[in-house]
């Protein structure tokens, strides 16, 4: 037999050999099937984002462990139902990536990322995709779908070449927002929604992550509201015992008190 000497293979070879023992002698591992896994991959998956957004770089490479763990996992589930097994999937994507990057292994030209993307989505919809919205997952949570079904648009060249028109659209769309709601229509959730969707594309047209923002945003809420949840604390009372001028002052004392946060 031929040794595997790349550091790589052989801790990949270690990794199927162990998950084997698992599945074989585990009670839990051997209980699992493709339902169980499901949302703990979800799980695992906001974990490693949460270790991006907080830049915490040490924590990722076993983040990237857990989830390499469930698709393995996946695959073995896959081999013994005779469905598909870890070869698969590997010859799958390695596949897919040289047949999606002709710019690469054969000889089409691009100039630049955006040919790139159309490129992408030109070869999924010969792969038999019906619509270039066709690969954006349903069950996406709304603000990413919103991203992923703007940058599939893009691919293909329905797209503002700058951001300028894109922030008059958010602009109109605050403006029939508040025509609507000035006149309590059933209309303004829509509209509503069409504002939140013009500045999710106004913020990917200035090479903005609308859910990396928002996520960020929320983590500097909660840090400044423990803090002030904390000095309230120290001065013997709660928040809801506190005026909204009284909590005010806290939360701007919060801020300055977390100035690069």
């Amino acid at each position: 037999m031929q040794q595997i000497n790349d550091p790589r293979l052989v801790a990949f070879k270690e990794l199927l050999d162990i998950l084997d023992q698992l599945r074989a002698n585990c009670p839990w591992d051997k209980a699992q099937t493709f339902d169980s896994l499901r949302y703990l991959t979800i799980e695992e998956t906001y974990e490693l984002s949460d270790a991006i957004l907080d830049k915490k770089y040490a924590d990722i490479p076993s983040e990237l462990g857990d989830l390499l763990l469930h698709i393995v996992f996946y695959a073995k589930i896959g081999s013994e139902q005779s469905l598909f097994d870890i070869t698969d999937v590997l010859k799958g994507i390695n596949e897919k990536l040289i047949r999606r990057h002709p710019h690469i292994f054969s000889d089409t030209k691009v100039s630049d990322e955006r040919d790139v993307r159309a490129n992408w989505e030109v070869i999924k919809l010969k792969e038999g995709n019906r619509s270039v919205l066709g690969g954006v997952p349903v069950s996406l949570p709304a603000m990413v779908k919103a991203y992923r079904i703007q940058e599939k648009a893009s691919g293909v060249g329905f797209d503002w070449n700058d951001s300028e028109p894109a922030w008059e659209k958010v602009e109109e769309e605050m403006q029939e927002f508040k025509e609507e709601l000035s006149i309590e229509s059933d209309r303004v959730e829509d509209e509503f929604g069409d504002m939140l969707f013009a500045l999710v594309n106004y913020a990917r047209l200035t090479k903005i992550n609308p859910e990396d923002a928002l996520e960020k945003t929320n983590k500097r809420f909660i840090r400044r509201f423990q803090y002030m949840e904390k000095r309230a604390k120290e001065m013997d009372k709660s928040l809801s015992e506190m005026s909204l001028d009284e909590m005010e002052e806290l939360w701007q004392e919060a801020k300055r008190s977390m100035i690069n946060d």
